[in-house]
């Protein structure tokens, strides 16, 4: 069930990746291979987790020669390699990130975990959004975001931190000692603002300002999704090196 929910997170959003281009150049049979693979990687760490990495070493090869041989079926050469990069590009970036959620769940007491993330990730999207709007006066990156403020990120990077030590309580995660609590929760109030602004690049870019228009006052999914892109591989890798040793 939880990776049949994240293919649908994933699906939706590479939807959203390929629209972000108003210029339609990517061909109709990358984006099919770009949405089927994406929504296909979750179920794939979820039915080899014992061998997960062979697996998905596996997929990403697949992937890579179906574009090329996608290319050959075209009448023409332009921007093939442009195409079969940003095509990849996007199955590893809204696909395999997203996917991490899923290694995440099936962690001991993964349910949890993923909650803990989830609630320390949004908050600081939330704390920067509060502070940013009442308190911003300085802005951080405007040639990127226009309107994400210095103020706005060290709010968010707090209700990060606090939030991360409330839901250690909240969600029973006692048997991790404190201080690994307080150093994840550090590293995803950073990591959660690299990622919101990195798909803000990806839309300064294209020249958009929203992902999407499915959800009115957030824009699109991939607005939604675009800081635990990057908290949910680095909270895992967090997991696996130093708290589960």
């Amino acid at each position: 069930m939880f990776s049949t929910i994240a293919s649908i997170f994933i699906g939706w959003g590479l939807y959203e990746f390929f629209k972000l281009d108003s210029k339609n150049i990517f061909p109709k049979g990358f984006v099919y291979i770009g949405i089927f693979s994406g929504i296909l990687l979750p179920h794939i760490t979820y039915f080899y987790r014992p061998t997960g990495g062979l697996w998905e070493a596996l997929f990403f090869i697949v992937v890579l020669i179906s574009l090329f041989i996608t290319q050959f079926t075209r009448k023409e050469n332009h921007n093939a390699v442009a195409l079969i990069a940003l095509t990849l590009f996007g199955v590893f970036y809204v696909g395999w990130f997203f996917t991490f959620l899923v290694k995440i769940r099936f962690l001991e007491d993964g349910h949890n975990l993923v909650a803990y993330l989830l609630t320390v990730t949004k908050s600081g999207d939330i704390g920067a959004y509060l502070i940013g709007s009442r308190f911003g006066r300085h802005y951080l990156i405007p040639r990127i975001s226009p309107k994400k403020t210095v103020e706005g990120a060290i709010g968010g990077f707090l209700f990060s931190v606090a939030s991360g030590f409330i839901s250690w309580l909240f969600f029973g995660l006692n048997w991790i000692p404190f201080w690994a609590i307080l150093a994840s929760s550090i590293i995803i109030g950073v990591f959660a603002q690299l990622g919101d602004l990195s798909e803000s690049l990806l839309k300064r870019d294209y020249q958009v300002k929203d992902s999407g228009f499915y959800l009115p006052g957030l824009g699109g999914i991939l607005d939604v999704i675009d800081s635990i892109l990057f908290t949910a591989p680095i909270f895992y890798i967090f997991l696996t090196l130093i708290v589960e040793q």
